[in-house]
């Protein structure tokens, strides 16, 4: 698992995201252009969480989150999604 050294405030976790399909299930190769964008990932670094909601989620954790969540910030030349842990909708 992937170790940063950003700790998230709150109820907020940082998310590394999951590649995105290279090949349909026919075998047609998808051109960058055309890729979506993943909407599963690792947790990687989870926050406190707030005083009256403990935090649910832990790092290791694949989940499933929105089409738009979080904000995208890239650390040590890695992309990972920062949000906060209600934006998640699924641990799979």
């Amino acid at each position: 698992m992937t170790k940063v050294n950003i700790k998230p405030l709150a109820d907020r976790v940082i998310i590394e995201p999951a590649q995105a399909e290279q090949k349909t299930a026919g075998g047609i190769i998808i051109p960058d252009t055309a890729k979506e964008k993943p909407q599963r990932g690792k947790v990687v670094a989870v926050g406190p969480g707030k005083k009256d909601e403990p935090m649910t989620l832990k790092e290791g954790d694949v989940v499933l989150y929105g089409k738009y969540a979080g904000t995208e910030i890239s650390i040590e030349g890695k992309d990972y999604l920062i949000m906060r842990e209600s934006d998640v909708v699924a641990i799979v």
